[in-house]
């Protein structure tokens, strides 16, 4: 079986080729490709959603802004419609998020943020649904890169 990626901000903005968040970007599309060959299934959290659209949001001229804005929103519309090449997950219900606010605290002491939570808290959610899948975090973020059930 094929391996499930869940998509961090990190790589979905060098997938888009954002300026200012694009350092990455040979290696990003170089795996892209390799991970498309391989049918790998592709997830695009809500939170990498959101960051992804705050950063375009900032960026400071005012045309590429407008160009990078409709660029993600062509993509994402394509996720929600089921024609990107990722699956977009979507928002917990009230009672899960309650559970990870939760754990927030405790995650806030150690530099990780509402948003990495929520891609964790999609992991291994993920994890407990496809048990014999290998799925892990596809992320340039160090903090996030060990989130990997290992080979399939």
């Amino acid at each position: 079986m094929s391996e499930i990626l869940i998509v961090d901000t990190s790589v979905l903005l060098n997938v888009l080729n954002v300026p200012g968040f694009n350092q990455h970007r040979n290696e990003a599309m170089n795996r892209f490709d390799q991970h498309l060959s391989a049918n790998a299934s592709f997830l695009l959290p809500t939170a990498a959603v959101f960051e992804t659209g705050n950063h375009i949001a900032h960026i400071h001229d005012g045309r590429q802004r407008r160009r990078y804005a409709e660029k993600f929103r062509d993509q994402v519309r394509k996720a929600l419609n089921g024609e990107a090449p990722w699956t977009l997950i979507p928002l917990p219900e009230s009672r899960e998020f309650a559970k990870w606010l939760e754990d927030f605290s405790d995650c806030a002491m150690r530099e990780i943020g509402m948003a990495d939570l929520s891609i964790v808290k999609d992991w291994e959610a993920t994890c407990a649904r496809h048990p014999h899948r290998r799925i892990r975090i596809w992320s340039f973020d160090t903090h996030l890169m060990g989130y990997d059930t290992g080979p399939s």
